[in-house]
């Protein structure tokens, strides 16, 4: 009949379609000889890859990675080709976003605590050890100027960076090019700031961002000492790209910088989900640490969640679910570091505007050096004795000056984010696109501020 010679015709075009797909997928060896890889957990027979699904979408483009800002990242065809290469995830498990820009794994179905959720094959994954093997000696000189530099604790994921490098030069010949190809185009962490985003930061957040693009600068000159190709290691735009990709999806697994293709799709939360770990195999495998409710994100911990500042300056966003932030007490570094505390320790609390011990300690410790050296010598070896009667004796005696210094400090803060926001508010955000959210950081810690400065000025 009529509608079955359509029918017909219909699948043998579909067949053809596909076959030429298929003719044009880069082949499907990479340098780690990527293969079937036997489950140490098993998973439901609904979630088990199956090659015959993979590629359903789109056909890929010709030539490297397109960079350019306007493109789309094509995050479906790479969770078909994870599955491809044996990447298994648990049933409910898959990949969403708000906003078509951020996408990030979830789950649509009740997942208990202890749970397998994703298993990503140790030949799919990029690791700094196998990056050190693949290249031989050829990354030395590189690295010595990266220690030169006084890096050598940023050498893995250096190593990650070439490797990504590497297979991005490759174009489609790469069999990571779908993974590639799936990844944003856009940063804002603080690699890819400028000296005007820094300028409108408060001291802290400015000092981390900074630090991000001096290492990048650093990446970049080392990067020429590589055997990768003049146009690649001349292109600042994919340098930067690649180091922004390195560090973002990247994690530190005893010494080692890992990347695992999927596993990655998992976004950072105060309160996690999920975590990730690697087998004596190099497997990687994310398990659920809490029973997870259908309709939940899957996060895990990229950091301190104490603190944002050093997320926002590392990964380019804000976790406006923190807690709390670093009193910016920038001019007392010094006496942070004497008394042995971090800038973890010394904490305002948004909600609450509660100081943390350390910051009582800390600025009273500067108030002594100021006025009574003698008294300051004393109450530093209260603190690193841990004499917590003699420290109370001290901020007891000394509070009113302690109060005032804080005081003016928080005062001066307020006053100084205002400005800095009118500063950037004043930038054209096609030029500067990173604005939102310096203005968003911005204004988490004049909240918090002010809650700060409420609880001082009651006591």
């Amino acid at each position: 009949s009529l509608p079955t010679i359509f029918r017909f015709i219909f699948l043998l075009r579909l067949s053809s379609i596909f076959i030429n797909l298929l003719n044009r997928l880069p082949s499907p060896e990479p340098p780690y000889s990527l293969h079937t890889t036997s489950m140490k957990f098993v998973l439901l027979a609904s979630a088990i890859a199956k090659s015959a699904n993979a590629f359903s979408y789109k056909a890929l483009p010709t030539g490297v990675v397109n960079l350019a800002s306007s493109v789309e990242r094509d995050v479906y065809t790479m969770a078909d080709w994870a599955a491809s290469y044996g990447v298994q995830q648990a049933a409910g498990v898959q990949l969403t976003s708000y906003d078509g820009k951020d996408y990030f794994a979830a789950t649509d179905q009740d997942i208990p605590a202890g749970s397998p959720v994703m298993y990503v094959p140790n030949d799919l994954t990029f690791t700094s050890s196998k990056a050190a093997m693949e290249f031989g000696g050829s990354l030395g000189e590189a690295e010595a100027q990266l220690i030169n530099a006084g890096l050598e604790d940023k050498v893995p994921l250096f190593r990650v960076f070439v490797k990504i490098l590497l297979e991005y030069e490759k174009g489609e010949n790469s069999p990571w090019y779908t993974w590639l190809n799936s990844l944003p185009r856009i940063y804002n962490t603080g690699a890819s700031m400028t000296y005007a985003c820094f300028d409108c930061l408060p001291p802290y957040a400015a000092w981390l961002a900074l630090t991000e693009r001096q290492n990048f600068v650093n990446f970049q000159k080392a990067a020429k000492f590589t055997p990768l190709g003049e146009d690649i290691v001349t292109n600042v735009t994919v340098l930067k790209w690649a180091y922004n990709v390195a560090i973002t999806r990247s994690i530190e697994w005893y010494g080692d910088r890992c990347i695992a293709p999927m596993a990655d799709m998992l976004n950072h939360g105060t309160e996690t989900e999920v975590e990730v770990s690697y087998d004596e195999n190099g497997d990687c495998y994310v398990y659920t640490t809490t029973d997870v409710a259908a309709g939940s994100p899957l996060r895990m911990s990229y950091g301190d969640p104490t603190n944002p500042s050093p997320l926002f300056a590392t990964y380019g966003f804000l976790d406006e679910s923190s807690p709390g932030t670093f009193c910016k007490l920038m001019h007392m570094r010094t006496e942070m570091e004497v008394l042995g505390y971090r800038f973890s320790d010394l904490l305002f609390y948004k909600e609450t505007g509660d100081i943390s011990p350390a910051v009582f300690d800390v600025v009273l410790y500067n108030v002594l050096n100021q006025y009574d050296p003698g008294a300051a010598n004393s109450f530093y070896d209260a603190v690193m004795s841990g004499d917590e009667a003699t420290k109370a004796q001290y901020h007891d005696q000394y509070w009113q000056y302690t109060k005032e210094e804080l005081q003016k400090h928080v005062d001066g803060t307020l006053k100084d984010l205002d400005k800095w926001s009118e500063k950037a508010q004043s930038y054209d955000i096609y030029t500067h696109p990173r604005v939102p959210l310096i203005l968003q950081h911005n204004q988490f810690v004049k909240e918090t501020f002010l809650n700060v400065k409420a609880n001082l000025d009651n006591m």
